[in-house]
């Protein structure tokens, strides 16, 4: 794993009172958040993939963002996006798979094709329904109304026994819901004292063993900021 031996120095967010870097001057820059979980999928892929030279983190102050970012960069004026080739893109599951294809380092696909169809066919489809289906606890009785979408995950990571990941061996498909799923293990645990590894040995397996990659690791928020985040997004009473 290239990543594994940097100590990257991580750049302090760009704000309204920021200029703007050299834009389009043939720098590739992967626009992100710190906090962001989309713009996590691709800083984790980078990472991974020891693109710490070839790509330049470039985070922005979400709650106070430069109005050149919309009017320069990205018109979405959201993160991640990234500056290649003279253009930009968006959409951070789409950025994943565009930073494997077309970056140096290990290939974060697998190439056996039953592998391929339970990605595509299954995994990914999934992680939209996963996020609304625990997002939409919160309302409710969050610890049994999140319990099956927690629970399709324990069984998706039975499917192969090659690894603790979905695909057996780590995949682009861990680096699409890591960065839900720990924000989720963080607000359960500090609003209702639930563990969602619970009677979910599986699922308790594949953290950890995620929490032993440095490129993920790097880019974890910080706890009491998610908590903090989570009540103020969603106006959640501990119960």
């Amino acid at each position: 794993m290239a990543a594994a031996t940097v100590n990257e120095h991580l750049p302090t967010a760009l704000d309204a009172t920021s200029e703007p870097p050299p834009l389009f001057d043939g720098t590739t820059r992967l626009y992100i958040s710190y906090t962001c979980p989309f713009a996590q999928r691709v800083w984790i892929t980078r990472n991974y993939k020891g693109l710490h030279d070839n790509i330049k983190l470039v985070p922005i102050n979400l709650q106070n963002r430069p109005a050149w970012y919309k009017e320069k960069v990205y018109h979405e004026n959201k993160v991640p996006a990234l500056e290649h080739n003279g253009k930009i893109i968006g959409e951070s599951l789409d950025l994943i798979r565009y930073v494997d294809s077309n970056f140096e380092g290990p290939s974060l696909r697998p190439d056996d094709l039953v592998k391929k169809e339970f990605a595509h066919g299954e995994l990914i489809p999934y992680i939209d329904t996963f996020n609304k289906t625990v997002y939409t606890s919160f309302k409710g009785d969050a610890v049994k109304e999140a319990s099956p979408a927690f629970d399709h995950l324990e069984n998706a990571l039975h499917k192969f026994d090659d690894g603790p990941f979905f695909l057996g061996q780590f995949s682009l498909v861990d680096i699409a819901y890591i960065p839900f799923v720990e924000r989720f293990q963080i607000f359960f645990s500090a609003m209702w004292n639930y563990d969602i590894t619970t009677g979910r040995p599986k699922l308790a397996k594949w953290i950890e063993e995620l929490n032993k990659i440095d490129a993920y690791k790097a880019t974890k928020p910080d706890p009491k900021v998610i908590v903090e985040t989570f009540k103020a997004l969603f106006s959640v009473q501990t119960i």
